[in-house]
Formats: structure tokens, sequence, C-alpha cells
């Protein structure tokens, strides 16, 4: 694959050394925030629990819109004076149980098995309610875009299959059956809760959410890649099918320099940096889980076009493929975490993971241990403790960063 201006060749065992104790050093502070405030932090999207100033939305669609953009947005965190709560997250403790998994491997430490599996029955005791075909998760907070409004608890299969995807880790590393079987369960939600707009015989996408419909690349794929993988352990054909289907869908709107739309809507036509890599790691789960390579070389295009586009020198991590701000930490963390899963393909990624990683360290990590959310410019800084957007997904990035190390 392609290299970038970003990377680096191998390193001496001493640089690897020293570049372990720092990754390790980093992720004993921000565990330590972690539990200190109990697995607790803001959402990026969570304005709409905003209880002081909600009801002046008058439940206007543009007035709840203007309401959760101006919280996201403002570079200084407004949720304390608004009455916005600390809250876990479903997505959040998900990745919080993978980071602790990878954890386990690279210390072989217990207690992190211990973490982990606390994180996972928290998951199975927080399922959507509500009359659904299986296990699904969705936001603690309300949610309106320009498309829809997504009341809280109601699931979306973003948050189902990133935590699908956590349940299997966790079948892998604890060998318990029951964990697998939750999966399999999140595979019946997604493959009968949701709409799908058939483009063709062999293509087609999963909509985002089960309360109409919405038509967005990353949610597509990644239905498509817990059905896939979900399928390598139980042979549930129907799995294997649906998934075919998703990803050939989104194979088909591949751009011509390889990239990828947020949506294919005129409203989301943007390309960025996480929602990018969450495509390519789709593709890969697939390939891994079926056998079937028949979307590598679109894979190992969209993969060069990320690497290529995406980050600058120095390791930052740029937001979009046409301008490098802001400063998202969800763009470092994807970023962490989809080159460590690339790496037996691109003998590279690892160095521009290390790149990345001490970017973001030195950058957006606070004393206290944990990432701030944003950096809009070398003195504008929003530092709102986020959870799953922020926490969570360096966590986990930086334990399968320190476990390859």
């Amino acid at each position: 694959m392609a290299s970038t201006t970003a990377s680096a060749g191998k390193k001496p065992a001493a640089e690897n050394s020293a570049a372990k104790a720092h990754i390790w050093e980093s992720i004993v502070r921000l565990n330590g925030w972690l539990e200190k405030n109990d697995y607790r932090g803001y959402d990026t999207f969570d304005g709409l629990s905003a209880k002081f100033v909600r009801p002046f939305t008058f439940e206007n669609k543009f007035l709840r819109i203007a309401l959760q953009q101006t919280v996201r947005r403002f570079p200084l965190n407004l949720r304390p004076l608004l009455g916005i709560p600390r809250s876990r997250s479903t997505k959040g403790m998900a990745y919080i149980s993978r980071g602790y998994m990878r954890l386990q491997d690279a210390t072989g430490d217990k207690s992190w098995g211990d973490k982990a599996e606390s994180a996972l029955q928290w998951l199975i005791e927080n399922e959507s309610k509500g009359k659904y075909s299986g296990a699904c998760w969705g936001n603690h907070f309300d949610y309106q875009s320009r498309g829809f409004y997504l009341p809280k608890g109601v699931p979306t299969i973003v948050w189902t299959s990133l935590i699908g995807h956590a349940f299997l880790d966790g079948y892998d590393h604890f060998k318990d059956e029951k964990y697998l079987q939750v999966a399999a369960s999140a595979c019946e939600h997604i493959s009968r809760d949701l709409e799908r707009n058939v483009e063709s015989a062999d293509a087609l996408c999963i909509s985002y959410i089960p309360i109409g419909v919405n038509w967005i690349h990353n949610a597509n794929t990644l239905g498509g890649s817990l059905l896939a993988r979900t399928y390598s352990y139980t042979r549930n054909e129907a799995y294997l099918t649906l998934a075919q289907q998703a990803l050939q869908y989104t194979a088909n709107h591949q751009r011509a320099d390889a990239s990828w739309y947020y949506g294919e809507g005129s409203s989301v036509h943007w390309v960025d940096n996480f929602h990018t890599a969450y495509v390519l790691d789709c593709f890969k789960y697939y390939i891994l889980a079926t056998g079937d390579d028949r979307f590598q070389q679109k894979l190992i295009a969209g993969y060069t076009f990320w690497k290529n586009t995406f980050f600058l020198p120095d390791g930052t991590p740029r937001y979009y493929d046409q301008k490098t701000l802001p400063i998202d930490i969800q763009c470092s963390s994807q970023a962490i975490d989809t080159l460590i899963f690339f790496r037996d393909q691109d003998p590279d990624s690892v160095s521009l993971a290390l790149n990345v990683a001490n970017w973001t360290i030195k950058n957006m990590q606070d004393s206290t241990g944990y990432f701030y959310y944003r950096r809009y410019s070398p003195l504008i800084v929003n530092k709102t403790p986020t959870l799953h957007w922020g926490q969570a997904t360096m966590l986990s990035a930086l334990a399968a960063l320190y476990k390859v190390l």
C-alpha cells in the first residue's frame, strides 16, 4: 500500500521501549480519570438534555437543532450551566470493554479482564427497551438531525453494531457462549427491524434507525460487518447474504478518488476521517470473516486514499479531506485503531499510529488524564470531557497500540 509522509521506518528496540512506556503512562492516567468519574462524561450530541433551556425550543425541529449544535460546537463546555448531567454511554462502555480486553492481552493482568466483563454485563443490563427482535442499543439522550428525531433509548445500527463487535471480542477473549448469543441477537435486530434501500438484486443499504429511513455508508457497513463476523461463528447464511448486499451497496458508491461520501443524499456529501475509517474497518472485517475477497481492491484503494489524505507530517489527524480543522479527538482515536487493524497489510501503519498517538497525548490530553474534545486552533480548545467520543475510544485505541509495540 502507498505510504504517507507522516509515517516512518521501523524504530530500534530502545525507541520502541520508550514509546511503549509513554503510551502506558497515558493509558494509566486515562484509566484513572475514568474510574474516578465512574465512567461518566458528556456526549457531543447531548444538548437536548439541557433541562433549563430545552423548554424554549417549543419542540420545534429547527430550534432543537440550534440548541444541540450550539452545545456541540461552542468552544467552551456549556453543559454544567445548562443542567446537562454526566452519564454513562452504551457505545462508550463497549469501547471501554474492548480496551480492557486488549490490556489484559498485552499485560496478562486478569484485573483488566474483570473490568471488561463488568462493562459487558452493564451493556446487557442496559439494552434498549421496546418491541425489538433482538439486542440493540441507542443514545441516553434525545437527538435531532436534519433528517429525523430520535428519542432517548431508540436504537441505532451504529451503536448496535459497534457494541455487537465488543461482544464478539468478549466471546473470543473469554470463550463465554453468552457473549456470542448477545451478538447473534443484535444481528436479529439488524435483520428484522430495519428498513432497506434495495438498489439492485445484490446491493442494498440498511437504515440507520428503526423509526424511518436514513441511508448512511458507515452505518450500513457497520451492520454488514457485524453480520459477517457473526456468520463466521454461527454459519447463519441469512447473515452472510445481507452482509454481502450491504457491503456491495457501499462498494458501488466508492468515488473516483477511492473515497466515500458520508451518505448519498445531497445534504450529506462530505468526506471525513473517522467515518471513512469505519468503512475501511468494516470491509476488512467482512473479508476476514468470510474469506470472500471481492472487495479487496476497493479496500486497498480506500485505505490508500485515507492514509494519504488525513494526516499531516507530524501525525496530526485532519478532520475533512479538504481541511484540517477542527482537530477532533475521534479522528485521533479511530485513526490509531484503524492503523493498528491494518498493520498486516501496511508495514508503516504502526509507526503512523504511534505518531498520531504521540501528537494527541501532547496536544489533547489533560493533566488529569482525560482527552479534550476538539482543538479549533492553537489557542482555542474545547476541553469538554466526552465519554464515548473521547475517553472510551482513546482507551481502546491506545490499548491496541500498546499491545503491538
